[in-house]
């Protein structure tokens, strides 16, 4: 089952710029950056309380990222959320009739497993499933 929010994602155009945006309105800078190569992102945390901030800027403009942000503009792009099993979710989500974009999960950022479902079954909201990478 889905436990907490992860995070919330944010797609923004310059990295440098947002984490300046966001160190100024949380108080506090990122605690981690660093680069996704297979999403073609640089990523940005910044935690506010047991919350977690997502900044993803494209590395190319062929990302996803990139398309997302020259079709709609800068802003949430997900929600993440936590799950102790992310492949026992994927199958029950299949079943339930979700579209799931990672049949199988891949290494995401910040040290975890990550697949997606379709916004188009979750009401326009690109969904996120992370689990902790445990090595």
């Amino acid at each position: 089952m889905f436990g907490k929010i992860e995070h919330l994602g944010i797609a923004v155009k310059s990295l440098e710029e947002a984490n300046e945006v966001y160190t100024k309105l949380l108080g506090r800078k990122p605690y981690k950056s660093e680069s996704v190569a297979s999403e073609a992102v640089e990523t940005s945390f910044f935690m506010t309380g047991e919350n977690k901030i997502e900044l993803l800027a494209a590395t190319n403009e062929n990302s996803a990222i990139a398309k997302y942000v020259a079709k709609r503009g800068e802003g949430i792009h997900h929600v993440a959320f936590a799950v102790e099993d992310i492949k026992a979710e994927l199958s029950r989500l299949e079943k339930e009739g979700f579209q799931i974009l990672n049949k199988e999960p891949k290494r995401g950022a910040d040290n975890k497993w990550v697949a997606f479902v379709h916004p188009k079954g979750t009401n326009g909201v690109l969904v996120e499933l992370c689990q902790e990478i445990e090595e």
